[in-house]
C-alpha cells in the first residue's frame, strides 16, 4: 500500500462516515478515549467523573454510533431524558415514566386519526 493514499486532507473527510454524524461531545468523548490508549479509568479520571458514570457514557456513544450504522432514527426523547438522567437532574424512574408517558399519549393520538 502507498502511504500517499492515505494522505487526506479535511476537505477530503467522508462526511457520510458515521463517525462525521456523531455529536461534538460524542467525538470529543472518543478522541480522549484514544489519546487514554482506549483506557476508561484514564478517560474517567480526565472527565473528573467516576468510572461506571464513563462507562455508561461510552455505552451511550456505542449505541449511537449503531444506530447511525444500522439507519435507525434516534428518538429525541429517549436521548434527552438519558443526559438528564447522567447528569442526575432525573431519576432513572422517573425517565421511564416520562419516557412511558409520551409513548402512550402518541399512541393515543395516532388511534384518534
Amino acid at each position: 500500500m502507498s502511504f500517499a493514499l492515505l494522505k487526506t486532507t479535511v476537505d477530503e473527510r467522508p462526511s457520510d462516515h458515521p463517525l462525521m454524524r456523531l455529536r461534538r461531545e460524542d467525538l470529543d468523548l472518543i478522541t480522549e478515549l484514544v489519546l487514554r490508549s482506549g483506557s476508561l479509568k484514564g478517560l474517567a479520571e480526565s472527565y473528573g467523573v467516576s468510572y461506571p458514570t464513563i462507562r455508561g457514557r461510552v455505552d451511550k456513544v456505542i449505541e449511537r454510533l449503531r444506530q447511525l450504522i444500522a439507519g435507525t432514527p434516534q428518538d429525541p426523547l429517549v436521548e434527552l431524558l438519558a443526559d438528564l438522567v447522567e447528569r442526575g437532574e432525573l431519576t432513572i424512574s422517573g425517565a421511564r415514566a416520562l419516557r412511558d408517558l409520551a409513548r402512550t399519549r402518541a399512541s393515543g393520538m395516532a388511534e384518534e386519526d
